[in-house]
């Protein structure tokens, strides 16, 4: 049965008296999310369905000074409360370090809610809540402390004091746990590593993971075998996946080149983004509203179906209207992933199959112009279009290139011959590419490529061979045509070289070539009794021609 505590005669008392009787006179406070101070404006309540005024008249500077005097002592984080209430007081300060709003948040202890997710909590799963502001984190973080400390050794870090309430004695809602208080807000993470070391917990419960600290402090306390009970704020798995700063809950994402088996195996480009290590948590949760989560139980596994383009299983868990507990499973489809035709060939994330030039609102543009009539770019005259290996015609791509150096893009482009056509506006491209550096900074072109829903495609490097590896990939050539001309060309430049050093020249440098075609050249070397030795670093390294 749930049973609700919230204690608002205390946050009454705090208020004027004009604001704390017009709220009571509502008879709402059930639903009371919020009251709202701001010098010079009307006061408001926010409920859950909307905002009511509170007052005819603009708040006084004398009205708005005696509610901070009630209120007492702000923290560095401009945060304060009530003791032994749940009730949060925030200030908000003019260029002068003087208090002109306050948001009074109301603060509850409601028993019950962390029955829709006791049966993760209590297999000793660390579990990540996700939720808007005001969605019902902390009261479901608040429970699931409550509700463990009847078996196991909990100890909350509580870095604004709302999980366990103001003052130096925890609020009866988080029951057996032991409370640690933060001083400062940004040594979250020296506390929650020092709650291991002094303190031995079983579980640990932390609000508000949101620096790239705590994130490395969550991630040594898994490592440790505790369990964990976090929040961050980000409404689902695809927003902290792009946090470069919690990124690293969900197991980190970096860019790694896959094999050419392993490529072909998934349908996808060599160059790839991967999950870099275990997640710190096992479980996520996403808080769509205060009755309806969408469970990710295997966060590992989810996070992998993201970055490789399947589709995402997840659980929806909600109440009904009668409190029944309902569980359903979910997909969510996969977005821009390389698909595969019915003749089993790959089609790139662009391309809508056909041989036209086919946009991503599936509009046809026989005149390679773009969908909103801005002209593109066109490759230059002299690129020759190849084909796939069943003599197919490769599709036209028009790129948004960001970061990159476009004339040796396109130099590589025509040394490849694949038909790739630049544009200076991301709403003209079909696909974007970039530097890693760039991605992870999310700097605009790529914000908006996002949004747009275009493919993003990330190179390490400036350099014409991660260009090169990239527009292979990207059309799907697996290197036949290219590998076959480049191994032709490698194989004529060392028997030019060859025939040049037995002819009287003293040493000869041959173009950079992969570890392949170098082993080939030595034993070509080798077979004709000259010495040769390999220089540079990859993508440069070379073959040096000696006589003996």
């Amino acid at each position: 049965m749930t049973q609700i505590i919230d204690d608002l005669e205390l946050l009454l008392a705090v208020l004027p008296p004009t604001i704390s009787n017009k709220i009571s006179e509502l008879d709402r406070s059930a639903s009371l999310v919020e009251v709202i101070l701001d010098l010079g404006r009307i006061p408001m309540a926010r409920f859950v369905d909307g905002e009511v005024p509170l007052a005819d008249t603009e708040l006084t500077r004398e009205d708005l000074a005696d509610a901070v005097k009630r209120v007492g002592d702000f923290d560095a984080d401009n945060r304060s409360g009530i003791e032994r209430t749940l009730h949060r007081i925030s200030a908000i300060r003019n260029r002068h370090g003087g208090v002109v709003g306050l948001t009074c948040r109301v603060g509850r202890a409601v028993e019950g809610t962390a029955e829709i997710i006791n049966d993760i909590i209590g297999e000793g799963r660390s579990l990540l809540l996700l939720g808007r502001p005001g969605v019902g984190k902390t009261t479901i973080l608040r429970e699931a402390a409550r509700v463990l400390a009847e078996t196991k050794r909990v100890v909350i870090v509580d870095t604004s004091n709302e999980i366990g309430g103001d003052g130096d004695i925890p609020h009866p809602a988080v029951g057996q746990a032991r409370r640690m208080q933060v001083s400062n807000p940004a040594l979250q993470h020296e506390v929650m590593i020092e709650a291991v070391e002094n303190h031995n917990p079983e579980v640990i419960v932390i609000d508000e993971i949101g620096r790239e600290l705590e994130a490395a402090a969550a991630r040594t306390i898994a490592e440790r075998g505790v369990q964990l009970i976090g929040t961050a704020h980000g409404n689902t798995l695809d927003n902290i996946m792009l946090n470069p700063t919690l990124s690293d809950l969900i197991g980190g994402i970096e860019s790694v080149t896959l094999s050419d088996d392993e490529a072909r195996r998934r349908g996808t480009q060599k160059t790839v983004l991967e999950r870099r290590s275990p997640p710190t948590f096992d479980t996520l949760v996403e808080m769509q509203d205060r009755q309806k989560l969408a469970v990710h139980s295997d966060l590992a596994s989810a996070v992998d179906n993201i970055l490789r383009g399947y589709d995402l299983n997840y659980e929806i868990r909600f109440r009904n209207e009668d409190g029944e507990l309902n569980i359903q499973n979910a997909v969510k489809p996969a977005a821009n992933r390389s698909r595969r035709s019915a003749n089993g060939n790959s089609t790139m994330p662009w391309s809508g199959g056909d041989t036209a030039d086919t946009r991503p609102n599936g509009r046809v543009s026989p005149n390679k112009a773009t969908s909103n009539g801005r002209a593109a770019k066109e490759a230059p005259a002299d690129v020759t279009s190849v084909g796939d290996p069943d003599g197919t015609k490769l599709q036209p791509l028009y790129l948004y290139a960001y970061g990159l150096t476009k004339q040796r893009l396109e130099g590589t482009a025509r040394r490849l011959g694949v038909p790739l056509h630049l544009v200076d506006d991301v709403k003209d491209a079909q696909a974007l590419a970039t530097l890693k550096s760039y991605y992870r900074r999310m700097q605009r072109p790529v914000s908006d490529a996002e949004q747009l829903g275009l493919p993003i495609y990330v190179l390490r490097s400036n350099t014409s061979h991660q260009m090169e590896n990239f527009l292979l990939e990207v059309f799907n050539v697996s290197g036949n045509f290219a590998d076959d001309a480049r191994m032709a060309q490698a194989i004529e430049e060392t028997r030019q070289a060859i025939q040049s050093v037995v002819n009287g020249t003293r040493t000869i440098d041959l173009a950079p070539q992969d570890a392949d075609i170098r082993r080939i050249q030595h034993k070509m070397i080798r077979d004709n009794a000259l010495i040769s030795h390999s220089y540079g670093k990859a993508p440069r390294r070379r073959v040096r021609i000696f006589r003996e």
